[in-house]
């Protein structure tokens, strides 16, 4: 039979909840990707200030909500005290994310 010995400091005795917490303390980069464009080197330097890039995403559709690069989510851009938000309308389903299949660079 397996057994968890209590944890001398106090703390939790199931390690699974003591590496959780460990987990849990390191920080992540969160950003949201509104769409993307490839563009020629020259098409880049004609860039000036009231150029609009086209993007490869409708106006209507999700965002993808990316974590240190890789997609966890889609999402819609909310306004939250006069500042912009995301809301959380689809998480990815973690096959997808072990797999590595939706990382972006």
């Amino acid at each position: 039979m397996n057994q968890i010995a209590a944890d001398p400091a106090g703390g939790e005795s199931d390690p699974s909840a003591r590496n959780y917490k460990l987990l849990s303390e390191i920080p992540v980069r969160l950003s949201v990707e509104v769409g993307s464009t490839s563009l020629k080197l020259s098409e880049l330097l004609d860039l000036a200030e009231g150029s609009v890039v086209e993007l490869d995403r409708s106006a209507n559709e999700l965002l993808d909500i990316l974590v240190n690069g890789t997609l966890v989510a889609k999402g819609e851009v909310v306004t939250v005290n006069g500042r912009f938000g995301i809301r959380v309308v689809d998480v990815v389903a973690s096959d997808a994310r072990s797999a590595g299949i939706e990382r972006r660079i």
